[in-house]
């Protein structure tokens, strides 16, 4: 059996067994273990190989990156942060047609500069704005939608969990992959903002409740009264966090670890300060906290063992002469791989994906002089695709779970996030076709 007939033969199990309910590093590792006694017919060889690749795959202090920023995003989130940032956006945008849409797009790209978790920014939206806004005659799918939809800057803009595995994955500079995110980001949020005023204008069926079965008929459209020195306090300390976590990591201060560590410890004193976070809920926060880095390094180690058993059979090789043979188009390769990305979205989680199509790509694209950097944006923006289409649709799922009214379905969710899904479809095209779209420094130079 080729390399290549392993490595195939490899991606149809995995998904398969993901797909039939095993838990996607079992099923990495499993795969792993059964290609390399396979190709090396010795199955103790093959354990000691993979223990090999499990020790390395965790043994960088890079790491700690990991829970030190999830840590931060957790406190954060359960500082009512992103209530505060929705506020200050809901009193300057509310006026505007479809404003309410806008401002939840603004506080959550605030919000994901802070967080890194996009479940995390589905979860506290769905319970601030999603009220406010059917009690403004909103429609509910537009409600949700816009929250799934704006959810997904979390794993975009820095300091994003996504952007952290994938540089860890490839040994790109942490620090190099943050601030590629940051112009991205900054764009789809534009593109999300564009697209709700365009809807509130061209369709505004689909914003505005015109049944009246959610809206409060006592609802006003004036906002509350708040002084400028009340808005700057409620966005005064999430600036300020983000300018001392990533100011701190792009003006050289600190090293991404460094500052994961000391933007986890500003957030607890803000935290403390505000009197927002309790010792049982900075217990539950901390247990979290264990429990998604424990998925995650499961996951990387795993991933790690999948990488050594395709290297040893040589797949990237064969993967990237086949390739070569059958086109010398870079755009061609491109739009597969995104396909296959897209597809996968809709069975298997954004990290299964990263863990499983890069290792098999990135060589490829590299033999192709693409810019890893690059690279590693559109491969996250295709991902996030994943968290709004059915029947996966983590993001979605987790907005349906965190609503209290039973009027609003689960197809509702699904059917609210498409326009969403379709917008960061055409963001994906403008990364692939102006690559220096990435680099926020290039875009008036």
């Amino acid at each position: 059996m080729t390399g290549l007939e392993i490595g195939l033969i490899s991606v149809v199990v995995i998904v398969a067994l993901i797909y039939a309910g095993m838990h996607v590093a079992i099923a990495l590792s499993l795969v792993s273990f059964l290609s390399v006694a396979l190709q090396r017919g010795d199955a103790v060889l093959a354990s000691k190989l993979l223990t090999l690749a499990a020790a390395d795959g965790v043994a960088d202090q890079t790491f700690a990156v990991i829970p030190l920023f999830v840590l931060m995003g957790l406190i954060m989130s359960a500082s009512d942060v992103g209530r505060d940032a929705y506020d200050v956006a809901d009193h300057f945008l509310r006026r505007i047609r479809g404003g309410l849409g806008l401002a939840t797009v603004s506080s959550n790209a605030v919000f994901a500069a802070v967080t890194g978790v996009s479940i995390a920014s589905a979860a506290v939206f769905t319970r601030v704005a999603v009220p406010e806004m059917l009690r403004l005659g909103y429609s509910p799918r537009f409600a949700v939608g816009t929250v799934a939809g704006s959810s997904v800057l979390g794993m975009l803009i820095p300091p994003s969990i996504l952007l952290i595995i994938y540089a860890i994955l490839t040994e790109q500079s942490i620090g190099l992959m943050f601030f590629a995110g940051i112009g991205p980001g900054l764009l789809l949020s534009g593109v999300y903002c564009a697209g709700i005023i365009g809807m509130a204008y061209l369709i505004p069926r689909f914003v505005y409740d015109t049944t009246g079965r959610f809206s409060d008929p006592a609802a006003t459209e004036t906002p509350p009264e708040r002084g400028a020195g009340e808005l700057l306090g409620k966005i005064a300390p999430i600036l300020a966090l983000v300018v001392i976590v990533l100011g701190g990591i792009y003006g050289g201060i600190f090293t991404p670890t460094e500052a994961g560590a000391v933007g986890a410890a500003a957030a607890l004193i803000l935290a403390v300060a505000r009197r927002k976070l309790t010792l049982n809920e900075f217990w539950g926060v901390l247990k979290e906290t264990g429990h998604i880095t424990a998925s995650v390094c499961f996951l990387v180690i795993a991933a790690t063992m999948y990488t050594r058993s395709l290297g040893l059979a040589g797949v990237p090789i064969e993967i990237g002469n086949m390739v070569r043979t059958a086109t010398d188009s870079f755009v061609i390769v491109l739009l597969i791989y995104i396909a296959v990305i897209l597809f996968l979205g809709t069975i298997i989680d954004s990290v299964s994906i990263l863990l499983i199509m890069v290792p098999l790509f990135l060589p490829i694209m590299q033999g192709f002089g693409a810019d890893p950097i690059w690279f590693g944006i559109i491969t996250v923006v295709a991902v996030e695709v994943g968290l709004l289409t059915p029947p996966l649709g983590m993001a979605c799922f987790v907005i349906k779970g965190c609503i209290e009214d039973p009027r609003i379905t689960l197809g509702d969710v699904f059917l609210g996030a498409l326009p969403f899904a379709g917008m960061m479809i055409f963001v994906l095209a403008l990364l692939t076709l102006w690559p220096d779209l990435v680099y926020i420094d290039r875009w008036f130079g």
